[in-house]
């Protein structure tokens, strides 16, 4: 409770340095109060659970968690919006409190205990998620990002809400351990189809916000429009909130219905993966490529789910979502600096980078053999939690499908490294990427994280007990 305070209090503290005129506060700002935040977050860790607002709301070991990947991610995606610093962009100190904003929501998503709390927490985030993918108001395709994100976000949200009501509607409550007691004790049996279109409805919401097949449909305009600072905040700190937030609906509230929704998840996560690593396979541009690839990670994500195991499914899930968030932040930031440069987002943009920039070259290697699973990656490990999990379930069939898919994601991922290491640079004469040295170190942290995950896995893999 208190990191959604202090995020709420200092955000709106943060606005006024607006005021200020000059955006070289603003940084130094939004990182102290995030390691703040961070530190607060830690703090909590070996305390009771406490619950506030009547219940609605519970931070324990769970929430505490997850809170530490999301303010980690966004601590560590911080330094690379320099770039604005130095521009002197206008209203600078409103997108940074945005983004803490948008923690405070994802925070209510991995703590809620209540559903309104759920849905209010992903308002809040998706709220703030609308605003910058617009904030680049001189870009057509984020301004047209923002606007379809916006309006297919709004329907999800009432596809959600209207789940939510029928669930109410079913079992008379909002609290998630109620649900499932009135799923195992019905009080109305005559209810039970109502309960179950409301599951149904609420799955699909949150399939949404999670970039899900068949759901996924905004994904691949929306990252691409969006500025790509902003959208390596939504491919890792929206995409872990909601799939803590998932799990939790799934295991508090509805566990006694898994004859139901086990098999509509199984289906979610075949055509996710399926669509996912196929669509990636046919782009041009890394920013795409980086959107269907979040798309196919949700899928592997989904196995977890799919498990169904309180302890195996959240500890695959949690390391899962930080090896997959480190190296994704780590993708998005070289993306960002060579596209900043070059001007271009494609495969050839990144040609002769080697030789350049080795320190760029050499992050983005290790981050694309980790999203790929490649051995000793954390990316691997966060395979084999998730399909040992599934595996402990007798799911031999749905791993077997995943690892044929993770064959497929080799070819994406290893094309950023071919055209680095293997094609010259179109403009042999063009002067190396400026890279500030915070920046190169935040960058070697980044790769460093990744490979501590896949070597000394089990400092992250038993957090739950």
């Amino acid at each position: 409770m208190t990191s959604i305070i202090l995020l709420s209090v200092l955000g709106i503290v943060n606005l006024f340095f607006g005021f200020l005129k000059s955006n070289k506060i603003l940084l130094p700002a939004a990182m102290v109060i995030l390691a703040l935040v961070f530190g607060v977050n830690l703090i909590d860790w070996n305390t009771d659970a406490q619950s506030y607002f009547n219940n609605m709301l519970t931070i324990d070991s769970y929430s505490v968690a997850f809170t530490g990947i999301v303010v980690l991610t966004t601590l560590l995606l911080i330094p690379f919006s320099q770039k604005y610093v130095r521009e002197g962009q206008e209203n600078l100190a409103e997108y940074y409190s945005l983004l803490l904003f948008s923690l405070v929501g994802a925070i209510m998503m991995v703590s809620y205990n209540n559903l309104l709390m759920l849905f209010v927490g992903i308002e809040i985030l998706s709220v703030s998620m609308y605003v910058v993918a617009g904030s680049d108001k001189r870009n057509v395709r984020s301004n047209e990002a923002a606007l379809k994100y916006f309006l297919m976000g709004s329907f999800a949200t009432g596809i959600l809400l209207f789940g939510i009501a029928l669930v109410y509607g079913a079992t008379g409550t909002f609290q998630l351990t109620d649900i499932n007691a009135g799923i195992v004790n019905p009080a109305n049996a005559s209810l039970q189809p109502m309960l179950y279109l409301g599951m149904l409805l609420m799955f699909i919401g949150i399939s949404f916000k999670v970039s899900a097949a068949p759901f996924h449909y905004w994904t691949p305009d929306v990252y691409e429009g969006t500025p790509t600072f902003f959208t390596a905040f939504m491919s890792t700190v929206v995409k872990t909130a909601g799939f803590a937030a998932f799990f939790k609906l799934l295991i508090a509230a509805f566990n006694a219905a898994q004859g139901f929704w086990v098999p509509t998840i199984m289906a979610i996560t075949v055509l996710t993966l399926l669509i996912g690593n196929v669509g990636a396979v046919a782009q041009n541009s890394v920013k795409r490529m980086l959107a269907y690839s979040s798309i196919s990670h949700a899928g592997y994500l989904f196995i977890a789910l799919v498990a169904v195991n309180a302890k195996l499914s959240a500890n695959a899930i949690f390391f899962y979502s930080l090896a997959y968030s480190v190296a994704t932040v780590a993708s998005f930031a070289v993306l960002k600096l060579v596209s900043d440069q070059r001007q271009r987002e494609d495969y050839a943009g990144f040609n002769g980078l080697a030789k350049t920039n080795p320190l760029l070259a050499f992050v983005m290697t290790v981050a694309m053999l980790s999203l790929a699973g490649i051995p000793l990656t954390g990316g691997f490990f966060g395979k084999f939690f998730t399909f040992g999990a599934a595996i402990d379930r007798g799911y031999i069939g749905l791993v077997v499908f995943a690892v044929i898919m993770s064959m497929v994601s080799i070819y994406y991922y290893l094309r950023p490294i071919i055209a680095m290491y293997m094609q010259p640079a179109e403009d042999e004469t063009a002067e190396p990427i400026a890279v500030s040295g915070f920046q190169s170190a935040v960058l070697v942290l980044l790769a460093l994280l990744t490979v501590v995950l896949g070597v000394l896995p089990g400092l992250f893999s038993e957090v739950f007990k």
